[in-house]
């Protein structure tokens, strides 16, 4: 009997948590719809259904067709990817603090992409393939200075830190001997914004997800074994090092072409994981969920940018003035608890 209701339990969890993570894909879904019906003219939810589902509307074709629904597919499709990059590095290092964009991966974006701007004067194309492969290249660097007689995700963070700080310095000296055209192109790109979203900028990173999402959830299984230590994970089975690059790489190029898209936009990835884990419950698979979450934050964070106060502010800014302060309440904890995931 004690059987039957231990089944029957794990079915109920199985169910809420299913219900909760429907309940952020509908909240998404929700504010996904309503970021394409407010701006200059209202547009009801008829008009937007109709464009969405390709029909000629006079007025609404062209603002929510080209101007709307690709700021909101942007926002929609790099929330998702840094909300799931960001609880990979979280679960796998067992640490809330291993954000990519707490530990140096997306500073090693936008140090590329300020020197291609101000020193090279690149195109935007080729900057987003620039920091593109940074990305890539600083996560490659941190990897193998913390693999160093054995990984440990304690160093892989330390390391990680140094290693933005020196970045975030180039970037500073950089922008310090900028022009004025040059310094305003930087500081956008830098900020994190869906300004100036369109079809050509949504493809690779569609394309992205595409590939990458699925190898990631393939290996949530893994992921979730490595949650409990090196040794555990090995004596279930998983390949440790094998499963530790590919969810690396996988989270990394997922984050690397969202920040290529919209610019590195704060804090999402590093509170995507932790909302969506008090949301769902512990012990749940967060990725789905976080990547959810990670979409909910950059739409609500752009409506708010846009139309919350007088002037008008990116995304990365909102987004922004949310993490810092919960940052600071993280480490707090951490240091008292060494809480995790």
């Amino acid at each position: 009997m004690s059987g039957v209701a231990l089944v029957a339990g794990r079915r109920a969890r199985v169910r809420r948590r299913a219900a909760l993570t429907g309940g952020i894909a509908a909240a998404v879904l929700a504010v996904f719809l309503l970021s394409l019906m407010v701006g200059n003219t209202f547009y009801g939810i008829d008009k937007v259904v109709r464009v969405i589902l390709g029909e000629t509307v006079p007025g609404a074709s062209f603002t929510v067709g080209e101007l709307r629904l690709p700021r909101a597919t942007l926002g929609l499709i790099t929330g998702f990817c840094f909300g799931i990059a960001g609880v990979t590095f979280q679960t796998m290092l067992r640490n809330p603090l291993a954000s990519p964009d707490i530990i140096g991966i997306s500073s090693g974006a936008s140090a590329a992409a300020v020197v291609g701007i101000i020193v090279f004067g690149f195109t935007e194309s080729a900057v987003s393939l620039l920091a593109l492969g940074a990305a890539l290249l600083t996560a490659a660097a941190i990897y193998l200075l913390a693999n160093r007689k054995g990984f440990a995700g304690t160093r892989l963070i330390l390391i990680g830190i140094g290693v933005a700080a020196m970045l975030d310095s180039v970037v500073s000296y950089v922008l310090s001997r900028a022009a004025s055209w040059d310094l305003q192109m930087a500081m956008q790109w830098l900020t994190g914004s869906l300004n100036g979203a369109s079809w050509s900028k949504i493809m690779p990173v569609a394309l992205a997800c595409v590939v990458l999402i699925p190898v990631l959830l393939l290996h949530e299984r893994h992921l979730g074994a490595l949650r409990l230590g090196d040794d555990s994970a090995a004596a279930l089975g998983v390949h440790v090092q094998r499963t530790r690059v590919v969810l690396i790489v996988g989270a990394v190029a997922l984050l690397a072409f969202a920040t290529a898209a919209s610019g590195p936009i704060a804090f999402v990835a590093f509170m995507a994981g932790p909302i969506a884990a008090r949301i769902v419950g512990p012990g749940a698979s967060l990725a789905l969920s976080s990547g959810l979450v990670g979409a909910l934050l950059v739409l609500s964070a752009d409506l708010v940018g846009q139309f919350a106060f007088d002037n008008r502010y990116p995304v990365g800014v909102i987004t922004g003035v949310l993490g810092a302060p919960y940052l600071v309440y993280l480490l707090i904890r951490s240091n008292r608890t060494g809480g995790s995931i």
